[in-house]
């Protein structure tokens, strides 16, 4: 790692997620020569206009890198019972060679059920039932299906800017699953080899914690949570929580993340945020459809 002295340096996840896409622009083409198209699918309920605009988000990046795109829109009133027979729909489509199902559902939806009706090789964002429990079960063997978007985005991002993290004390903030209680399983399998301390909003003492952290990766959803006085000169810093806050200046709504402003002054290296993981994890989205595609042709 870089000493401090240096000052911080910016982890940039767009252009890292951009080369990211160019190669796999290739290696999509690659498969085409083969007659294997990859394919994204998405489950959109109803019309949240966040849920949407993620959603053809998604499908722009697929057309970037030539992913055949596969829609499932349903209104905000459909059933469980029409929800899970779209999921059976792109399971059973050979086009569509993985899937998200865009979340929150309608309130009344057994998201669980709907989430595990997913057949685990087309699960495009990593965290069905039986990919995680492969990722817990495999520290050291190959692991042959999806893993966690943004997790696997954030180790991306830190390897491709040279930082190893072999031995390095790493501190997660968040317990949710797609960041807080996945990334260590990541972080602790042998070809990383790093050591996790998971921490979250009811740590008693988080600061204990942090100061002695070479890497903390703060994915809470707070707001600043992670102060300045809470790490040491030449940590990195992954800022991964994205909360709306109101700019006292301007009155205006604006992205917040986790780590403090000042805390970045004593980083080594720090992803913005925006800009830093976000991009990650749609590029991971995307690799996961690939890889999914090149597993099928053996």
């Amino acid at each position: 790692m870089a000493p401090a002295t240096q000052g911080p340096r910016v982890l940039d996840g767009k252009a890292t997620a951009a080369a990211i896409k160019a190669e796999l622009t290739e290696r999509v083409t690659a498969l085409r020569e083969r007659g294997a198209v990859p394919g994204l699918g998405t489950l959109l309920v109803g019309s949240d206009p966040g849920s949407t605009w993620y959603v053809n988000g998604k499908h722009a990046d697929c057309a970037e890198v030539g992913i055949a795109s596969i829609r499932e829109d349903l209104p905000e009133t459909a059933t469980q019972e029409e929800i899970e027979a779209a999921v059976a729909r792109l399971n059973a489509n050979p086009e569509c060679t993985g899937f998200i199902v865009q979340l929150p559902l309608p309130h009344g939806i057994d998201t669980n059920r709907v989430l595990e009706l997913i057949d685990p090789d087309k699960d495009a964002d990593g965290l069905h039932p039986t990919n995680l429990g492969r990722l817990v079960l495999r520290t050291s063997e190959e692991i042959t299906s999806s893993l966690p978007c943004t997790p696997k985005g954030i180790i991306e991002l830190m390897t491709r800017h040279g930082i190893d993290l072999n031995g390095k004390e790493v501190v997660v903030v968040g317990r949710g699953t797609t960041v807080g209680r996945s990334i260590g399983l990541l972080l602790t399998r042998k070809a990383v080899n790093a050591t996790v301390t998971l921490c979250h909003t009811g740590t008693a003492d988080l600061a204990s914690h942090t100061r002695m952290a070479d890497v903390v990766v703060a994915a809470a959803g707070v707001p600043g949570i992670v102060t300045a006085d809470m790490v040491k000169d030449g940590a990195v810093l992954i800022d991964v929580g994205v909360s709306r806050v109101t700019d006292p200046a301007t009155g205006k709504s604006r992205v917040a993340g986790d780590i403090d402003a000042a805390a970045r002054e004593k980083a080594s290296w720090y992803s913005p945020n925006p800009g830093g993981v976000g991009p990650m994890t749609r590029a991971m989205l995307l690799a996961n459809v690939v890889e999914s595609a090149e597993r099928a042709l053996g």
